[in-house]
Formats: structure tokens, C-alpha cells, sequence
């Protein structure tokens, strides 16, 4: 039972992938699904808008961890942008912040990717 959604777009060779509702084992499960199907494809940088994901709970995290050990082995990146203040409090205490980078928007994100 869960509430979670996501909607995945391109913006050039970045994959954006707006998420919606609480970000834990199933909705990271989906959010990795997405990502490997598109690493698949030979896409290697990604981009979540958080803004609609109140709330990540540690498996959810450890899920994003994976994601950027997959990253990592063809120089890939995993960015974020409209992140709660206490997720981006989570993210960094958890260390993801030193591996991924938080944004303060799409724009900048894109940018940031390039």
C-alpha cells in the first residue's frame, strides 16, 4: 500500500524524475527501477525534484546510496532540487550530500549537470 508516484521526463542528457509521497522502501525501489532502466538506455545523470516528497526515511536513503554506487561506475551523477528543509538536514547527515548535490532549482540543476 503505497501512495507514491513518480513522472520521468529528459531534458537534454539529464533524466528528471519528479517524485510524489513518502519516499521509503517503495517508493525508492520505484525511483531505482527508474534510474536503472534508464542507465540502461545509456543515461548517467539524474535529477530528482523532492518537492512533492515531504518525507525519506533511512531505507529510502540507503536506496539513493545505491543508486549513486551505480552512478559512480560510469562517472554518473545523481542531483536534487525543492528539497524539505528536513530532508536536506537527512540527506546530510547521512553523507549523501557528499556524494550527490542538492540544487536550489531545475535550472540550476541542469546547469549543474552539464
Amino acid at each position: 500500500m503505497s501512495d507514491f508516484s513518480l513522472n520521468i521526463r529528459e531534458k537534454g542528457d539529464v533524466v528528471v524524475i519528479e517524485t510524489t509521497g513518502y519516499l521509503n522502501n517503495v517508493g525508492g525501489e520505484k525511483v531505482s527501477e527508474a534510474c536503472c532502466e534508464k542507465m540502461d538506455d545509456g543515461k548517467k545523470y539524474f535529477l530528482l525534484n523532492l518537492e512533492n516528497s515531504k518525507v525519506v526515511n533511512s531505507i529510502g536513503v540507503s536506496i539513493l546510496i545505491e543508486i549513486i554506487e551505480k552512478l559512480q561506475d560510469v562517472d554518473g551523477k545523481l542531483g536534487y532540487y525543492n528539497l524539505a528543509p528536513i530532508v536536506e538536514k537527512t540527506f546530510n547527515i547521512m553523507g549523501l550530500t557528499k556524494y550527490s548535490t542538492v540544487y536550489s532549482s531545475e535550472a540550476e540543476g541542469l546547469d549543474g549537470m552539464a
